[in-house]
């Protein structure tokens, strides 16, 4: 060979052979056997395939190349491993010599292992690549699904407010589009509250405190409807600059705020009415006080005008007449100290006719009237105009009757009409029937107010008509001196309790009084004397005869000259009301106690306070069926009562061992019977506790067939994982279970065998260290193919 060529060789790291045609070694290079599979050296003279394998087989194309029919021939990428267990890869060229042609063969062995490892980190990197891409694109996916599913709104904003991204219940929420939010403001959504946003942030950049407590706001829809959103903020630091997103989560919180609200107007109508003298008195505390609590922006009440300049009801005249009404008079407008508002006085009528504005509209129809759309309203219904200049859009009017009660407050069209309330807001807000039931019940308090300060000035202005009234009143009235002598007490009062007018001169209504509601009785005195007027007393007084009547009304003090001289109370017999609540109360415990024969407790807790269908999912429970063996035939021989009797005494003992292991019994189906472990009140010993009590079922059956000579045998399968529970439909619905470990707890009672107590392998390791039991090994189960089954025998602490 060429001493240059072999110089090339070596600089370039490669190794040679020269065969002959037989394929025998006849030379080859210092550093060829790094390359060769023999366990000793090369030797001249060597068959190739001992050193080299691979030209086994390729004899033929090795010939080829020897007679000049092939150019060359070559193998790529094999590989040998040196004593230290490295890989060594080369590539094998084999061609003709051209010197002796026809005669050798030269095998060049070129050292690749560096390109191959090179070669294998790139392709190890890609697949790396290529998985990572994958599971990247998974978990954007499954993130995505979990926000679309999430019934709470989610907004994610920049650093600046600028929303990134929204979910579906943000669009159903604000009736946006996803076009219509990405890329604005997030006070697109809060409104005047976006400082709250910059306070979020700055909490959470500064990470002095984990963030800020979840906050009630006031948002606006796209139509201008006004939502209450609870919301709470998260910083996520996404990109490499470090610049963090704010992620809020927003809470629908509308009708509970709204019933919250209904609740404070009712309740502080209660209290203004009860502490003012008359409904002139009572308006300028009672407008602020409905539209704050309602938050409505504007409030007016009218009153019912007669022809005459009668018949003002909301006033301290009392009604002598039957004029009819000729117009509605506005005795209060309040609005919000705002400043496009401030014309409202100056451009509002005072007065309006039938049918004229939304307060005539109430006045001739009687019923509450609500539009969301006052400036077309205007268009129709003269006297709104007012109102539409000032930028309001919603409205809400409803009547103030006299014959109106808390417990029916809807009264007939021909009804006595006193009055109208009316509420405005900027906002669009849609017809609120729940809103509507609150005003038509503070309409109703209101309406009764006024009649009863009717009552008390009509009252005042005759000693003989306070007579008349009292004597002639269904209700019990009485007046006693501050020591408790009786100054006065009407007829009811005293066909009522049965006393003369000579036994109430030498009682006190201290002795009248039941035992136990002398102290109370005493301390309302006390209070009534220090200036409380008491719309709601109820007592207990004895009769003459000795009987316990319940009476209930009102007190207030008399004061002569600024001293109190007398209490005074009307009172109505309730003593009937009270036997039939207390009835009633009985009646609803043994209903409530059949009801938890049915459901657990926890259940009928909760569909008290939402009767809808319940479904919850628990992770780790264990589920028991068992069948009585042979029962059938021998029920065939039985009458169906006393096929029912012995299923009842049998079924009861297992009732009894279910409370015993505080476990829950599902149903009884025929002869078979369901008890669960875990549910509705978790536990880490649901499978022991299962377990006993298959155990415990065993020896009550044994003890049943020893008292009544019979040989029922009994079947138990038992499997333990998770399950839905919970109660759907509504009639004759039951507590019941649904999942695949129900399905497998029934295949291990089926696929069981008599007297014995048949566990699955999920349960068998959630036993095996405190109970004994026998490996049945795999059986065919229906719709599972082969599963691995096993005997509970026993509690290791009995062997």
């Amino acid at each position: 060979m060429n001493p240059f060529f072999k110089k090339f060789l070596v600089v370039h790291g490669i190794e040679y052979l020269i065969l002959d045609s037989a394929l025998t070694i006849r030379k080859t290079s210092e550093g060829v056997n790094r390359f060769s599979d023999s366990p000793g050296p090369i030797q001249v003279n060597d068959e190739v395939g001992l050193a080299f394998p691979e030209l086994i087989g390729v004899e033929d194309l090795l010939q080829e190349v020897l007679e000049g029919r092939q150019m060359s021939f070559d193998l790529k990428s094999l590989s040998r491993f040196t004593e230290a267990g490295k890989p060594v890869y080369f590539d094998m060229y084999v061609v003709q010599d051209d010197q002796v042609q026809g005669q050798q063969l030269i095998v060049f062995l070129e050292d690749v292992t560096d390109r191959m490892s090179l070669e294998q980190r790139l392709v190890q990197a890609t697949n790396e690549t290529h998985l990572l891409l994958a599971a990247l694109f998974e978990s954007k996916r499954y993130i995505e699904q979990i926000l679309s599913s999430m019934a709470e709104a989610l907004i994610v904003t920049s650093e600046t407010g600028l929303i990134k991204k929204v979910n579906q219940s943000t669009l159903d929420l604000f009736e946006y589009s996803e076009a219509e939010l990405l890329g604005k403001g997030i006070s697109q959504i809060v409104g005047i509250h976006q400082d709250l946003v910059k306070d979020f942030f700055l909490s959470q950049i500064d990470r002095d405190e984990p963030g800020l407590a979840p906050v009630e706001i006031v948002c606006h829809t796209k139509t201008r409807k006004k939502v209450y959103v609870g919301f709470s903020c998260a910083v996520i630091d996404v990109s490499a600059a470090d610049i963090p997103d704010l992620v809020y989560i927003g809470r629908d919180i509308t009708d509970r705020k709204r019933k919250q609200q209904r609740n404070l107007a009712q309740s502080a109508t209660m209290r203004i009415l009860s502490e003012s003298a008359n409904l002139v008195e009572a308006v300028p505390k009672l407008l602020p006080a409905l539209c704050d609590s309602l938050e409505w922006d504007v409030g007016e009440i009218w009153q019912v005008q007669m022809r005459d300049g009668g018949g003002d009801y909301l006033s301290e005249v009392s009604r002598e007449s039957e004029q009819q009404p000729d117009c509605l008079t506005c005795l209060q407008l309040w609005h919000r100290q705002t400043p496009e508002w401030d014309g409202l006085h100056q451009n509002r009528k005072t007065q309006l006719a039938e049918g004229e504005g939304l307060p005539g509209h109430v006045w001739a129809s009687h019923e509450a009237v609500w539009t969301a759309d006052l400036p077309r309203e205007a268009i129709a219904c003269p006297g709104t105009e007012y109102l539409v200049q000032a930028g309001l859009n919603t409205g809400f009017a409803f009547p103030i009757f006299g014959d109106a009660s808390e417990t029916e407050p809807l009264v007939e069209p021909s009804s006595e009409l006193l009055g109208v309330i009316g509420f405005y807001s900027r906002d669009v807000q849609t017809i609120d029937e729940d809103l509507m039931a609150t005003c038509s019940a503070i309409a109703s308090q209101i309406g009764q107010f006024i009649k009863r300060k009717q009552a008390e000035i009509a009252l005042q202005e005759s000693e003989e008509r306070y007579r008349d009234l009292f004597e002639n009143a269904s209700d019990l009235i009485q007046s006693v001196s501050i020591e408790g002598r009786f100054l006065y007490v009407n007829r009811a009062w005293k066909e009522t309790l049965g006393y003369s007018e000579a036994d109430l001169e030498r009682l006190t209504v201290f002795e009248l009084l039941h035992p136990q509601s002398k102290p109370q009785y005493q301390d309302r005195f006390d209070r009534i004397f220090a200036g409380e007027t008491l719309d709601e007393v109820t007592a207990e007084f004895m009769t003459k005869s000795g009987q316990t009547i319940f009476l209930q009304g009102s007190m207030n003090c008399k004061y002569l000259e600024g001293h109190p001289v007398a209490i005074r109370g009307i009172f109505r017999n309730i003593t009937e009301r009270i036997r039939v609540e207390k009835a009633l109360q009985k009646q609803q415990k043994k209903t409530e106690n059949l009801l938890l024969n049915i459901l657990p407790e926890p259940i009928v807790d909760r569909l008290k306070l939402e009767p809808n269908s319940i479904a919850e999912t628990y992770a780790n429970v264990t589920v028991l069926f068992a069948d009585l063996v042979g029962f059938t035939e021998i029920a065939s021989e039985l009458s169906a009562l006393e096929v029912v009797e012995l299923l009842n005494l049998i079924f009861s003992a297992f009732d009894r061992l279910t409370e015993l292991h505080q476990l829950e019994k599902i149903k009884t189906i025929g002869d078979a019977y369901m008890v669960v472990a875990g549910l509705p009140t978790e536990r880490e010993d649901h499978a022991e506790a299962i377990a006993d009590m298959a155990l415990d079922m065993q020896t009550a059956l044994s003890q049943f067939n020893q008292q009544s000579e019979q040989s029922f045998s009994i079947r138990i399968g038992i499997h333990s994982g998770p399950v839905v529970a919970g109660v759907i439909g509504i009639k004759k619905f039951i507590y019941d279970l649904w999942g695949d470990t129900v399905n497998i707890a029934s295949r291990m009672e089926s696929h069981s065998l008599p007297g014995r107590i048949q566990v699955s392998e999920t349960t068998y390791y959630l036993l095996r260290e405190h109970y004994e039991l026998e490996k049945r090994g795999p059986i065919a189960v229906k719709g599972k193919g082969e599963m691995n089954t096993y005997f509970l025998i026993g509690s290791k602490s009995e062997f």
